[in-house]
């Protein structure tokens, strides 16, 4: 049996990175108040079928409570308590203009069963579970599936037809600093692209998330900066420039977790420090240079055969 490779994106993961999460989460919210009873809870629960809700003051998110509380407050006899005292205030939310990737971290890191999600002016817009995620995934990958068929046309011949000893096809993309809600589009160009030329699913899945971490670190610690995808016949080769700061310690930099984000942007639910050594699990090379006060570049090459 041939063993699967360690550098191998799955078609659902590469999805993660694509989607949003308003793409997943509920919008129509079961919320309770703050005043209503345990045994009030319960109704609100077993009436909606649902294990758990946001709860809601004067439209302000105010905490969260679970199927969990209420077997607490079951087992102490304290139905009549108030739902204010069995929750839990100051809950972790999510953005909804998020990538759907960060939900499924924090699902893995916290271990939650559901996290309510906000808009950027805190407002409470809906909530999200492990079983939205699936589903949102699974209805993509069924589009996704349907839209690399009509779009498989004439130029996944292009490098069959082309006659010359060496062949390469460049592709440029600005990437503007700071722009987090336009970050990732970079990537999810470059990853149509290559669906259109005929690149096997597995090496766009890893080229695409390779290229939307490079397009995040560009957006989030510099001014700017840009990508350059070279795509060959055996190999693809991706190029991220900026002119930022500079990182002072690359060897520490390629640590799982560590980050310099400052804390706006980790509110934002960006800079968690896994882009660089996650860009290097999806290379077969990488290489990465940076000066002080002048900028960065990475190099990721990926071989198609």
């Amino acid at each position: 049996m041939e063993q699967k490779n360690s550098r191998d994106i799955s078609r659902l993961q590469a999805l993660a990175y694509e989607l949003k999460i308003e793409q997943a989460m509920t919008a129509n919210v079961i919320t309770v108040s703050p005043d209503s009873t345990m045994a009030e809870f319960r109704d609100i629960l077993k009436a909606n079928r649902i294990s758990g809700t946001p709860v809601v003051e004067a439209g302000r998110l105010v905490g969260i409570i679970s199927i969990e509380d209420l077997i607490k407050a079951l087992a102490a006899g304290e139905m009549d308590a108030r739902v204010s005292d069995k929750m839990t205030p100051h809950p972790a939310t999510l953005y909804a203009d998020e990538p759907l990737v960060h939900a499924v971290v924090q699902f893995s890191q916290l271990g939650f069963g559901r996290f309510p999600v906000i808009n950027r002016a805190g407002e409470l817009v809906g909530i999200i579970t492990p079983g939205d995620i699936a589903k949102a995934m699974l209805k993509k990958l069924e589009i996704a599936l349907q839209e690399e068929e009509l779009h498989r046309y004439r130029a996944s011949h292009i490098f069959e037809d082309i006659i010359a000893n060496d062949i390469a096809l460049v592709l440029g993309y600005r990437v503007v600093g700071g722009d987090l809600v336009r970050a990732g589009e970079a990537s999810s160009g470059l990853k149509k692209t290559l669906t259109r030329l005929g690149i096997p699913p597995a090496i766009i899945r890893r080229v695409a998330v390779a290229t939307y971490e490079a397009e995040m670190n560009i957006a989030v610690f510099t001014s700017g900066g840009e990508i350059v995808a070279e795509i060959r016949p055996d190999r693809i080769r991706i190029e991220a420039l900026d002119k930022g700061p500079g990182i002072p310690d690359i060897e520490l930099a390629m640590q799982p977790g560590f980050s310099t984000a400052p804390p706006w942007v980790q509110e934002m639910g960006f800079g968690a420090g896994m882009g660089l050594p996650n860009i290097k699990a999806c290379a077969d090379e990488m290489k990465l240079e940076s000066e002080i006060g002048v900028g960065t570049r990475l190099e990721v090459v990926i071989y198609v055969s």
